[in-house]
């Protein structure tokens, strides 16, 4: 790939590793197109975080391609991952240790596959206290970790659609295509509630955002050899 084109915009699909930030593809990618042309600047830029615990879809932008993270960010999404119900952690995936436990022997396949329906459509959905967003100045996850709890105002997202796609208790796994803004997180803790039950997020995957696939992710980008090569 030759420096005008880069320079000029390009959109590259990433599939995220297990355990990377956002921060660190886009850092990674920044790196390799410095060094691979010898440049000092270069505009580098994801369009939409994935949490260090989640794999799957990251779209990192370059140059003039920048300008449309905003509008990419308002596409549809689409993931897939796993549940544990009868029990909740305070970041409501695996980034913090089991706290609560709650009985699951009420639980049928229907239930379950019935309590998606409320999750379906224009909904309310309240941001996990371990998150990005800013309070006051101040990150949320930062009040969390100083043992703070504040109430958090909730935002409208859209579920477009949200289905379980296999059941082995405590275990469900599902796949929701939904609007911008919603966290994944705060989905599987809302559901384990409605189920009179407890549940976090053990896997989560982005398999797509808007007409952008992971299945054409080249990761091959993370290499300096793919931009001396191009």
């Amino acid at each position: 790939m030759n420096v005008e084109k880069i320079q000029e915009g390009h959109v590259f699909l990433i599939d995220k590793p297990l355990d990377w930030t956002s921060f660190d593809v886009v850092n990674k990618i920044r790196w390799n197109i410095r060094k691979a042309y010898n440049l000092k600047k270069i505009k580098v830029g994801h369009a939409g975080t994935l949490d260090p615990k989640a794999t799957g879809l990251l779209l990192v932008c370059t140059g003039k391609m920048t300008k449309s993270i905003d509008q990419l960010q308002t596409q549809e999404k689409t993931y897939t991952g796993t549940i544990k119900l009868g029990v909740t952690t305070p970041t409501y995936d695996l980034e913090s240790e089991e706290d609560q436990t709650f009985p699951i022997s009420h639980l049928t396949e229907e239930l379950i596959h019935e309590t998606t329906k409320q999750f379906i459509g224009e909904i309310q959905q309240f941001p996990p206290m371990h998150s990005a967003i800013k309070v006051d100045g101040k990150r949320l996850y930062e009040l969390a970790r100083e043992g703070q709890e504040i109430e958090r105002k909730s935002r409208t997202i859209t579920i477009y659609d949200f289905k379980i796609t296999k059941i082995d208790l405590p275990f469900v796994d599902f796949e929701c295509q939904c609007s911008k803004g919603t966290y994944i997180r705060s989905l599987a803790f809302d559901f384990g509630k409605a189920l009179n039950s407890g549940g976090y997020l053990t896997s989560l995957r982005r398999t797509k955002i808007g007409e952008y696939d992971v299945i054409n992710a080249d990761n091959s980008s993370f290499e300096k050899s793919y931009f001396e090569e191009q």
